[in-house]
């Protein structure tokens, strides 16, 4: 692909981006629709289930001070630590301990802070009854350890609580080795009298955290309910509630790396409901109440996900929990067909050769072995194409007062030494969707995340850190990020320049002139891109020249 296709690549993906933009996204809402409709669902649903409280926190305190109030039960595996608040049995502490909040940083990511906490971030689960007269355990309530101490995957930890009516209320949890947190949730009704129960589960969030807020990807409340993937934004939420019936599914709430979800009893149906009133929640409530008579027990059991999205973790807990679509809180997006195989083909050459950068480049051979055959016939009608301008200089010249003579002589040229103008452009479709297929896949996914190459690219998931105008580190001056640009865009520029010179010029002098300063042009637009994005631009021209140039010496051309 010469220089001119990259540029109408470019030009072609920026147009679909504004062609979406003005015809098939939504339009903003009517901010009169919002004040009139806000807090109001967007689907009817109809369920004798009760709504669920938000109990809102006014009284804000530090993480460290948040988790030394009240007692609480520590848990631990090989991915994850933290602690569950016996005050209303809330999953509220965890980190991830394999995962750092910075590349050479020493803390561990922390996902979910108590309610109390600015950024709060934690999961409930109980029961919700329709019976005013019935004391339930709320957020609030403080439950007794029965047994182990500690939540590990080879101890399970017992949770009960006792009201008033001599009911018992219990919580089974156990957890895995990986991220999945399994509570069953027991009643035993020791009165005289039947009751009415409604198991729930709740995720909530005190604020909007820190977003990409990048349209490519969605972070915020997600669920698949009855197949359907179903995601809002943060800011939706807030316009208005979502609400829906459904038999199977889940529903949590996404981040780029993280996900947190709830995944109801199997073969039962639910509400599920997104809304927002000083927090964001997301939660389910089963639609069928459980009906408990005197002296009897029943039980319910809630999957709770809290992970890192780990895409064969992802999709082995999707095929365990038999969990339709489960591997889209990773988002792949449209192109899943394109971007998932890319996945796995990084992943396996990742594993091969012990390198992430050197698992791109071995993908970027294999695109232009696939792609090999297209670009064969480009590059041939482009040498042709090179090896003709002197031919079709003389030709202007000749007939430049005749125009219907200049097409027909240049018609004849191009047929007689079978040359097609237009065949430098057939690469292009399928190297757009590549490029942001690879984009998509080392921008959502953590693989490339604090991933190195060598040298001093040491996250290729992240912009060359380098920049030629403090010589790359030499001069102690850090400049603006506008003006980092570092070696790997450099060397990229390098290439599209080496490239343009084996290609035609354009027969304009005064495009030819522009088209000169086209390799400065992409080096500082493409300078933000993931250093992993431009190693593979990289390799890819360098593979592509080598291939041009030996099309080149190639083809030979008749000019008489």
């Amino acid at each position: 692909m010469d220089t001119k296709n990259i540029i109408a690549a470019i030009s072609l993906s920026a147009a679909v981006i504004i062609l979406y933009s003005l015809f098939f996204a939504p339009p903003p809402p009517d901010p009169k629709q919002i004040k009139t409709e806000k807090n109001k669902t967007t689907q009817n649903t109809s369920s004798e289930a009760p709504s669920l409280d938000q109990n809102d926190e006014t009284i804000k305190i530090s993480r460290k001070e948040a988790l030394k109030e009240g007692k609480r039960i520590f848990f631990e595996n090989e991915n994850i630590k933290g602690s569950i608040a016996l005050s209303g049995s809330k999953i509220d502490d965890l980190e991830f301990k394999n995962f750092k909040e910075t590349l050479n940083g020493e803390d561990n990511v922390i996902l979910l802070n108590p309610s109390k906490v600015k950024s709060g971030y934690y999961i409930e689960t109980g029961w919700a009854t329709t019976n005013k007269n019935i004391d339930i355990p709320n957020s609030k309530s403080v439950w007794e350890i029965e047994g182990n101490k500690k939540l590990t995957p080879n101890t399970p930890i017992k949770l009960i609580w006792l009201n008033n009516q001599n009911i018992k209320f219990k919580k089974e949890i156990s957890i895995d080795n990986q991220y999945l947190f399994t509570v069953k949730q027991t009643i035993i009704n020791n009165s005289e009298k039947t009751y009415n129960f409604y198991p729930y589960g709740q995720i909530i969030r005190n604020e909007v955290p820190e977003i990409t807020n990048f349209f490519i990807l969605h972070e915020g409340p997600i669920g698949v309910f009855n197949s359907e993937l179903v995601e809002k934004d943060y800011d939706d939420i807030q316009d208005k509630s979502y609400s829906t019936n459904a038999d199977r599914g889940f529903c949590g709430i996404t981040d780029k790396f993280w996900i947190t979800s709830l995944i109801p009893q199997e073969n039962r149906k639910f509400r599920a409901d997104f809304d927002y009133k000083n927090k964001f929640r997301t939660n389910f409530i089963e639609t069928s109440a459980t009906e408990i008579g005197a002296n009897e027990t029943k039980s319910n059991e809630i999957k709770v996900l809290i992970a890192a999205k780990e895409v064969r973790v992802i999709d082995e807990y999707a095929k365990k929990l038999n969990i339709e679509k489960l591997d889209l809180v990773i988002d792949w997006g449209y192109l899943y067909f394109l971007t998932k195989p890319m996945w796995f083909a990084l992943d396996y050459f990742f594993k091969l050769l012990g390198n992430y950068g050197l698992a791109i480049i071995a993908v970027t051979v294999c695109i232009r072995i696939a792609l090999f055959p297209l670009a064969q016939m480009s590059f041939k009608s482009m040498s042709r194409m090179k090896l003709l301008q002197p031919e079709m200089t003389r030709i202007k010249e000749v007939h430049k007062g005749d125009k219907m003579k200049l097409q027909q002589e240049m018609m004849a040229l191009y047929k007689r030494e079978k040359v097609n103008p237009m065949s430098g452009c057939l690469p292009i479709l399928p190297m757009i969707f590549i490029f942001f297929a690879l984009y998509k896949v080392l921008f959502v996914t953590l693989d490339g995340r604090h991933k190195p190459f060598f040298g001093y690219l040491k996250d290729l998931s992240e912009r060359d850190p380098t920049s030629i105008f403090n010589l790359f580190g030499l001069i102690n001056w850090t400049p603006p990020e506008f003006l980092l640009i570092g070696a790997l865009p450099l060397f990229f520029g390098l290439t599209m320049w080496l490239q343009q010179k084996l290609n035609p010029a354009p027969p304009d002098p005064i495009q030819a002139k522009i088209f000169m300063f086209f390799p400065i042009f992409l080096t500082v637009i493409l300078a933000p891109f993931p250093s992993g994005l431009l190693l593979y631009w990289c390799a890819n021209n360098v593979l592509q020249m080598l291939q041009q140039y030996i099309v080149m010496r190639q083809t030979k051309v008749r000019t008489v």
